[in-house]
């Protein structure tokens, strides 16, 4: 496992690369998340201005 651990030496470069990218995806997860809920709302907010269209069924 220690060898694992080592990468072959290169432990130093691929862990902390490993880390970043994991951070990048978080950032990346809590961005996205934010920003569908800010156009959800906005879109509501859209929908409470516009006027109401009437079915096609109420319509004759």
């Amino acid at each position: 496992m220690s060898e694992f651990l080592a990468m072959g030496g290169y432990a130093a470069y691929v862990w902390p690369t490993y880390g970043a990218t994991a951070l990048v995806m978080v950032v990346l997860l809590v961005v996205s998340v934010r920003g569908a809920k800010r156009a959800e709302r906005e879109a509501r907010a859209l929908e409470a201005l516009s006027p109401r269209r009437r079915r096609k069924a109420e319509k004759r």
